[in-house]
């Protein structure tokens, strides 16, 4: 089976073309301030992003022919785990506005399925995108009706990383009750209850520990008199939030690899505020084990920072006592796309409909 993988970022556009499991092509498209400036919305870049795409193929020597094109799911309503073919309903959600948050992750369906109509028999797919929502009815629950819990997390890769731990030990994804933290740009935690995500943080808009580029959770108060302060518009609060927030506006910087050098030659501000983030990432898994009532199989450590032996040995010094903690460094969004399309295309897994 012949399957093309968009992944659409705010700056790059991964793409990717396997032979059944196996990757035949492996691109990372970026684009630069200038070029994305043109568009007023991310959705104006579906063309511009599509053509690239195209191009690279062509100089490949790969043909427009595929048996599936799978997209990085967007953030539409909140939607149970699973692959879903594409289809009108999640199209025009995604372009009129029914989406959770303005990503370039939304183009990921849209230029699947544009592809995809133009080779005859070729299929259009996402999986678990970054709305997945199985909590349950507990967890949705805030201190006030006007704001229920919602997640927004790493749910391709945490699931990804699920089946393929248990894999490893012989066992179903199923059968396992695992705490998942995935240590990226935002950080995300969830409990896996025997295959559903039944807790999981908001890593996007302001829930759980801070990380790279992202606030986590804020004293509310504070916040709302911050917003009413007249210092700030609105766009540039949100922001403060998600993108010019956690370690950036710490020390001026997401860079992982320059932050943790600094902190090698004597930063101890610079380790301070990791420690901070990383004190804060501990609480919040310690907290997912009270949802499994102590029951937990595993902990499984992934993302890029995971590559980190600082980060990932602190973390294990407050965790460790919970479960057995394991590593799956970075993260392989591309291949879990890839797997999940051909599961499909073999039969082996249904297809879920977007309603």
């Amino acid at each position: 089976m012949k399957i093309l993988v968009i992944n659409p970022g705010s700056t790059s556009t991964k793409m990717a073309v396997y032979e059944d499991e196996k990757p035949v092509l492996l691109r990372n498209i970026s684009h630069t301030a200038e070029e994305l400036s043109h568009f007023d919305a991310i959705t104006e870049q579906q063309d511009f992003r599509r053509q690239l795409i195209l191009d690279e193929l062509k100089r490949s020597n790969i043909p427009l022919q595929f048996d599936a094109v799978i997209g990085r799911g967007g953030l539409v309503r909140p939607i149970a785990g699973g692959v879903y073919e594409i289809n009108q309903k999640m199209l025009d959600d995604t372009l009129h506005g029914c989406v959770m948050h303005n990503h370039a992750c939304n183009l990921g369906c849209l230029i699947a399925h544009e592809i995809a109509c133009s080779i005859p028999g070729c299929r259009s797919f996402i999986a678990d995108p970054g709305v997945v929502d199985e909590l349950s009815p507990l967890a949705r629950i805030s201190g006030s009706p006007l704001m229920p819990r919602i997640c927004i997390w790493h749910a391709l890769n945490q699931r990804a990383i699920a089946r393929r731990y248990a894999q490893e030990i012989g066992k179903k994804y199923e059968d396992l009750n695992l705490i998942i933290c995935h240590l990226g740009g935002g950080i995300s935690v969830a409990a896996h209850d025997h295959g559903r995500a039944v807790d999981a943080n908001n890593a996007l808009d302001g829930e759980g520990p801070f990380s790279p580029e992202r606030a986590g959770s804020l004293p509310a108060a504070d916040l709302i008199r911050l917003c009413f302060s007249g210092k700030y518009t609105e766009k540039q609060l949100l922001k403060r939030i998600a993108g010019k927030a956690g370690l950036t506006a710490h020390l001026g910087t997401n860079n992982m690899r320059e932050i943790l050098e600094r902190i090698k030659k004597g930063d101890k501000q610079a380790q301070l505020i990791v420690d901070a983030m990383l004190y804060h990432t501990a609480k919040q898994i310690a907290s997912e084990s009270a949802v499994l009532c102590g029951k937990i199989d595993a902990i499984l450590l992934t993302g890029g920072m995971a590559h980190s032996d600082y980060i990932v040995s602190e973390l294990r010094r407050r965790i460790g006592f919970l479960a057995p903690v394991y590593i799956f460094p970075g993260e392989d969004e591309m291949g879990a796309l890839a797997v999940n399309a051909l599961l499909v295309l073999q039969g082996k897994q249904e297809t879920m409909i977007y309603e």
